[in-house]
């Protein structure tokens, strides 16, 4: 089933330079970028985002953290990319994350984790909402797609 999924690289991973070999891993996957938008989150943004935080010790420092510099917001689809996306991206705690996957290989700690990834389709359209207008997202239909992914 063909899915979108929002994910933002941190600005840790921008700062570092990280977005083109970060994206070049989905698009080796097959994985489509329909939606891309460099941006400092304002913080109002920042408190929607993860408000399913607020209450938490750490929510202060989460929303200083992803409004401290440019993040990359996307927007990638593909066939059940939610569940790939978030097994390329890997443990939240990077000491946890196995080699080969975006954290294990780039991140430093848990509170400089280097990505966000949807981890459901509710929170992906929840997130891509907050973040695209449904004019920025492109449709369309990639060439190479029959050659990397069965048709039903």
């Amino acid at each position: 089933m063909k899915e979108k999924s929002f994910v933002m690289l941190k600005p840790d991973a921008v700062l570092r330079r990280l977005t083109g070999k970060i994206l070049t891993r989905f698009e080796e996957r097959g994985l489509e970028i329909v939606a891309a938008k460099m941006m400092v989150i304002p913080r109002e943004l920042a408190q929607q985002h993860y408000a399913e935080h607020e209450e938490k010790p750490f929510f202060t420092d989460l929303v200083e953290y992803i409004t401290s510099g440019p993040v990359l917001a996307t927007v990638i689809e593909g066939e059940e990319c939610i569940t790939l996306i978030r097994k390329m991206v890997g443990a939240t705690n990077p000491k946890e994350a196995d080699t080969g996957t975006i954290r294990g290989d780039y991140a430093i700690d848990t509170g400089r984790n280097i990505i966000h990834a949807s981890d459901s389709p509710a929170s992906a359209e929840r997130e891509i909402g907050l973040f695209f207008k449904m004019d920025e997202i492109c449709d369309c239909s990639f060439p190479d797609r029959e050659w990397i992914q069965e048709e039903p």
